[in-house]
């Protein structure tokens, strides 16, 4: 009796032993199942995290440019993304590299001849005697450039006096000059604005030149002229916006820009530097201003109701609404997204992968067109392009769902769908940019120049260097050297009266 007993006394705890265990093994899996959403949330942080790295270590040490040697990998598709119809390889004839001979000097450049003659002694052939006739010559070019050259303007101004009373007396007078008593003549204002807004030479550099020639001249001398020709100037800027407004489509950006002395504003702080341009992007007018809010496109585009091709910035939400543009979105900017996610993600990228396989399909497509008639890119876009673009935005509309928000994928997937609608309206017209890289392109001078000069020191002087860079920008694109530009616009300027007096001067009419 008492083994049986104990038998079943060993028996019932180890059931209950059993149970315990059990219901242990149901707790610890109900608080798993209650941390899961914790430990899914810690991993898609460390997740972005680790994405965050590998951005700022790409920014850091690699390419700045998205064409790196690992794009080839984004022609290659996934397997889960099969469906996508390989295009065919491109087969490239085999060439052979011609050798390039030295750049021809040009035909316009003043020309120096050095004629160098046979001695006496050797103009006789050794075999017969016979004197040598002469045959011409042998002629090779070489450059030769001559450091800037200075010199003072004397004006001299003839006097006459009565001789009777030798009170009434008669001065010659002087042409007008853009700067009144300065000593800068129009074209030295002209090398210091185009070393500066053409050449992103700071005024510090410029005055350390002139110092090599004798001449003293501080920064501060420098950036008064710089702020007084910027003013001056402002009857064409006024010319060339509204010009830029006349035409259907404009492009805007900004960029961000540092201003020293801003009221009521830190010396850290950001200002930005707007810019409107045609849609070739050919006239340029940049626009200086404190913020970047909405405010600043609603002040420029007062009375604009065309087509505004702009990226997905919502400051232009306002504008877009009011006066009932039709809002362009950028490709680029959604191409560039998906393309820091790919190279700032580990392991598949076969979603970033298939919107990028798209995105160079639509570009390709747009090589094919670039001389073509709006008639002729209409249809083939309708044709070519349309079936791509309805695809991607299908996909975007699902995938969504499927990758977290918190990462660059999900971050630029939400882009992409939530821009769509503007991306996609190229479409609708020939006409139609499909980016904005021509309005990045022209603000890109002021932002290497920014480097150079880091920050601007008052309001004025940003807004000089708005409209100084606005002239030299739209010069330089229309084929006109911006010394010989602004050479012209500085010495005539003070004469003008008339409207026709100004649009005479704007880079698209003035011949140099």
């Amino acid at each position: 009796m008492n083994q049986a007993a104990e038998i079943e006394r060993i028996a019932a705890e180890n059931a209950a032993l059993k149970q315990a265990l059990v219901a242990e093994q149901k707790r610890r899996e109900e608080v798993l199942l209650d941390r899961q959403p914790v430990i899914e949330s810690k991993d898609q942080r460390i997740a972005q995290l680790e994405e965050l790295i590998r951005s700022l270590q790409r920014k850091q040490y690699g390419p700045s440019s998205e064409k790196n040697p690992d794009q080839l990998g984004l022609f290659n598709e996934a397997e889960e993304d099969a469906a996508v119809e390989p295009e065919p390889p491109t087969e490239v004839p085999a060439h052979k590299r011609r050798r390039r001979g030295r750049p021809a000097l040009p035909e316009s450049l003043p020309r120096e001849e050095i004629v160098y003659d046979v001695a006496e002694e050797d103009r006789v052939c050794p075999h017969d005697g016979a004197a040598l006739k002469p045959m011409g010559f042998k002629t090779s070019e070489q450059l030769e450039i001559i450091p800037a050259q200075v010199k003072v303007i004397v004006h001299k101004r003839a006097q006459y006096a009565c001789p009777c009373c030798e009170s009434h007396v008669v001065t010659a007078d002087k042409p007008a000059q853009l700067l009144g008593k300065s000593i800068a003549t129009a074209g030295t204002l002209a090398w210091v604005a185009t070393s500066k807004y053409a050449d992103a030479l700071p005024l510090y550099r410029q005055c350390q030149m002139l110092q090599r020639t004798g001449i003293e001249l501080d920064r501060t001398t420098l950036a008064h002229w710089m702020i007084r020709c910027g003013d001056a100037v402002q009857p064409l800027i006024n010319r060339l916006t509204e010009h830029i407004l006349e035409g259907p489509i404009i492009r805007m950006d900004e960029t961000p820009v540092q201003v020293l002395k801003e009221p009521g504003k830190s010396a850290q702080s950001e200002s930005y530097m707007w810019l409107l341009s045609d849609v070739e992007a050919r006239t340029v007018v940049f626009r200086y201003d404190a913020g970047r809010s909405g405010d600043v496109p609603l002040d420029m585009l007062t009375d604009y109701r065309g087509v505004l091709m702009v990226d997905g910035y919502k400051g232009y939400n306002a504008v877009c609404a009011k006066n009932s543009l039709t809002r362009l979105g950028c490709l680029a900017h959604v191409r560039r997204k998906f393309f820091d996610a790919k190279e700032s993600s580990k392991g598949r990228t076969g979603k970033a992968d298939k919107a990028l396989s798209w995105i160079r399909k639509l570009y390709a497509i747009e090589r094919q067109i670039s001389t073509a008639s709006p008639d002729e890119r209409y249809a083939v876009r309708q044709r070519d392009a349309q079936p791509i673009v309805e695809e991607m935005g299908t996909w975007l509309d699902k995938s969504i769902s499927q990758v977290p928000k918190g990462g660059k994928l999900g971050r630029a997937i939400a882009y992409a769908k939530n821009h769509w609608p503007h991306v996609q309206r190229y479409l609708t017209d020939g006409r139609y940019p499909i980016d904005n890289n021509q309005a990045e392109n022209a603000i890109r001078p002021f932002a290497v120049g920014r480097k150079n000069w880091l920050f601007a020191n008052s309001q004025s002087g940003a807004r000089a260097s708005a409209n100084l860079y606005s002239l030299v920008q739209t010069a330089s694109r229309h084929g006109l050297n911006p010394h010989e530009y602004l050479r012209r616009v500085f010495t005539e300027l003070p004469t003008v009266i008339t409207v026709e007096d100004i649009d005479a001067l704007l880079p698209f009419n003035i011949e140099l």
